[in-house]
This record gives C-alpha cells, sequence and structure tokens, in this order.
C-alpha cells in the first residue's frame, strides 16, 4: 500500500502512477510516491517509494526510500531503506541499500552494496577499467 503525506500533512494512499503505454524521456522527479507501468528512459528520484510494474522498464538511475521492481531496470538503484526484486524483475545495474530482498525467479546482474553509509561514488566503481600494455 503506498502512502504518502499531503499539503496539511495528513497521511494519504496516493501515488503517482505512469500506465501502461505511457513513455517518458528525460528525468523524473517526485516528492512522492510512483508506480510505473510504463517505460522511462532517464533518471527517477523520489522522497517515498517507487514501485516498477511487470510492465514497467527504466533505463537511468532510480533514487528513493524504498524501490520494487516487477519489470525491467537498467541502471543503477540507491534505496535509503530496502530493495524488492520480484520473481519477473529483471535488472542490470548495481544496487545500493540497506536492505535487499530477492524473489526466486528474478535475474539481477550487477552488484550489490549494503549497509547505512557509502554514496554511489563510494560504493561503486563506475569508472571503465584502463587498458594496459603489456611489453
Amino acid at each position: 500500500m503506498l502512502k504518502s503525506t499531503s499539503y496539511d500533512g495528513t497521511r494519504s494512499e496516493e501515488a503517482t502512477v505512469i500506465s501502461r503505454g505511457v513513455k517518458i524521456e528525460g528525468k523524473l522527479s517526485c516528492s512522492g510516491n510512483i508506480r510505473l507501468d510504463g517505460e522511462v528512459q532517464g533518471d527517477i528520484s523520489s522522497q517515498g517509494i517507487v514501485i516498477i510494474g511487470e510492465n514497467g522498464g527504466v533505463s537511468g538511475q532510480i533514487n528513493a526510500d524504498s524501490v520494487t521492481i516487477g519489470g525491467k531496470v537498467t541502471g543503477t538503484i540507491r534505496a535509503k531503506d530496502k530493495v524488492v526484486l520480484e520473481a519477473k524483475a529483471n535488472l542490470k545495474g548495481d544496487i545500493i541499500t540497506k536492505t535487499l530482498l530477492v524473489e526466486a525467479g528474478a535475474i539481477f546482474n550487477g552488484n550489490s552494496k549494503m549497509g547505512n553509509s557509502g554514496s554511489i561514488s563510494d560504493s561503486v566503481d563506475t569508472s571503465k577499467p584502463q587498458d594496459s600494455i603489456v611489453k
């Protein structure tokens, strides 16, 4: 259940929903929760929960309090609280979070860093390997 704080400080069950068939190119930023059943080509930033539905897809970084993936994601995920990879999830990228839950059947190709501290630049080496010349 998605809950966010409304403008008057009360709790509600509202979320920004991006429906199946919708394609967004660019950065997506939200102070609340997001449910994505469409496609995003760009970064997603939320101060709440981000849910990528079974039909959803993201090519870019995701930064949120909590992230649940049921669809396809290519990019780095950073969640303050937890990341859940559901059974039909397909993630190609790195995860930085406090808690990681991977359900049976999920596909995860990348690195994970778990704990309370660290940033993307500190936790995951995103640099390209240097070519070395052997003489």
